[in-house]
């Protein structure tokens, strides 16, 4: 698979998150619109790693140049806020309202992060 296959659907994946933010208020179109990125997302990692072998590249730290360890860095702590996401996410759907505030903040991180993620990846190319 090609860098510009990787690219496109990472910029699909952004615009699709900003989509979701947007209809925040929209409780079905948000939930399902962000479970679709947070999906989407992880199988593009899946994809790299396995044409690229991303993980091996990841794991030599001192052999990267300092842009891909911040690339690398931004990725991996989106991931984990993915979950942290999810876990939220499903807290508040539930009726436990005192996770909204989490969620919100998370929420925001994991966008700055994923942009910053996306911005980044162009410039490891």
């Amino acid at each position: 698979m090609s860098t510009l296959f990787f690219q496109i659907q990472s910029t699909l994946i952004v615009l699709l998150m900003f989509y979701g933010v947007y209809h925040r208020t929209n409780r079905y179109k948000h939930v399902k619109t962000m479970k679709t990125c947070i999906i989407w997302d992880l199988i593009l990692i899946v994809q790299i790693e396995l044409t690229r072998g991303a993980i091996a590249q990841a794991s030599n730290p001192i052999e990267n140049n300092t842009i891909l360890n911040i690339h690398i860095a931004l990725a991996l702590s989106t991931v984990l806020l993915y979950f942290m996401m999810f876990y939220t996410g499903k807290k508040v759907i539930a009726g436990h309202a005192k996770y909204r505030k989490k969620h919100k903040v998370l929420g925001l991180t994991t966008l700055t992060l994923r942009l910053s993620t996306f911005i980044t990846s162009f410039l490891v190319l």
